[in-house]
């Protein structure tokens, strides 16, 4: 089960971090995701980290502004957003796949969590 939370209402410019725990697996063997959909908009990518947590791999938008960190003793992973701009409102997920990080990035993983939304106003 993967369950995220930590969204909210933040203003364009300030910082929101996200959590995705991750219960029932052996968590460190997965590779785990952020992913996001906006009203209307396809799904994006956002970001992902592999089992170790030593490859990280980010969409085109949110490189510079984001990070994603893993804590395989908490069963947790981090998305931290600094610099958030109105058009990074959307609702966040986390995803995990125990094959490769690629299958996060086009969206296709083993598991989805529910996600958690995230309001940045102008």
């Amino acid at each position: 089960q993967l369950q995220a939370s930590g969204g909210g209402l933040v203003q364009a410019g300030g910082s929101l971090s996200l959590s995705c725990a991750v219960s029932g697996r052996t968590f460190s063997n997965y590779y785990i995701g952020w992913s996001r959909q906006a009203p209307g908009r396809e799904r994006e990518f956002v970001a992902a980290i592999t089992w170790s947590g030593s490859s990280k791999h980010y969409g085109d938008s949110v490189k510079g502004r984001f990070t994603i960190s893993r804590d395989n003793a908490k069963n947790t992973v981090i998305l931290q957003m600094k610099s958030l701009k109105p058009e990074d409102t959307a609702v966040y997920s986390c995803s995990a796949d125990s094959r490769n990080l690629q299958r996060l990035v086009v969206g296709t993983p083993d598991y989805w969590g529910q996600g958690t939304p995230v309001t940045v106003s102008s």
